[in-house]
């Protein structure tokens, strides 16, 4: 069950409420970590300092003449000693990561420039911690969560009960719980939101 093809980007962000193994290969992302909760200021001001980039270098690319393309949804790794506290939803134990995937295009004089542009004219203070990295998840399993996030914890137990059955284990540190969020909280009423669950394995 480990030998799993490698996945197009594509199909990495569509999931059904049924689990299924995938393979994710490397990525570039802009990243900021912290800790605690998505309701603390730090959260806020990293998913702020996340979309500013990111629309700041889909824009200045657009006006060099390079590709024209839609900002990609923001994603969360979260880890703890213990994976229960994403079921028990015990916030206050994650750490975690944010971030949105970027083209090929974005690089770090990119990114550079647009922060250094941007913080002069927003003030963003996250915006000086923000990381242009690649990074390859590897084997995990994913699934499509429906309805707010504060509803996740079933959703979750079912995917680490599949990664069970397919005798894969992995552990809450090394291993990431990881977050797509393909709907918008401010637009979607809490019931209707979607959201990919991923959790990388051993292998």
């Amino acid at each position: 069950m480990n030998d799993v093809r490698t996945d197009t980007v594509e199909s990495l962000y569509r999931a059904t409420e049924t689990p299924r193994l995938v393979r994710v290969p490397p990525l570039k992302f802009l990243c900021l970590d912290g800790r605690g909760g998505p309701d603390s200021p730090e959260f806020a001001g990293a998913v702020q300092a996340l979309y500013t980039l990111s629309y700041g270098a889909k824009f200045a690319l657009k006006k060099a003449g390079g590709p024209v393309y839609r900002v990609s949804p923001l994603e969360g790794l979260f880890w703890a000693e213990d994976p229960a506290v994403f079921i028990r939803g015990d916030k206050s134990a994650w750490g975690w990561r944010l971030m949105i995937r970027q083209p090929d295009e974005v690089d770090g004089e990119l990114v550079g420039r647009v922060a250094e542009e941007a913080s002069r004219k927003r003030g963003i203070a996250a915006l000086v911690d923000v990381r242009l990295v690649t990074w390859e998840e590897g084997p995990a399993a994913q699934v499509l969560h429906v309805g707010p996030y504060a509803a996740e914890g079933p959703t979750i137990a079912r995917l680490h009960a599949f990664l069970a059955e397919q005798g894969l284990v992995f552990d809450g540190r090394r291993h990431r719980h990881h977050e797509i969020y393909l709907g918008d909280p401010r637009r979607a009423a809490p019931e209707k939101l979607r959201t990919i669950i991923r959790q990388s394995y051993a292998g």
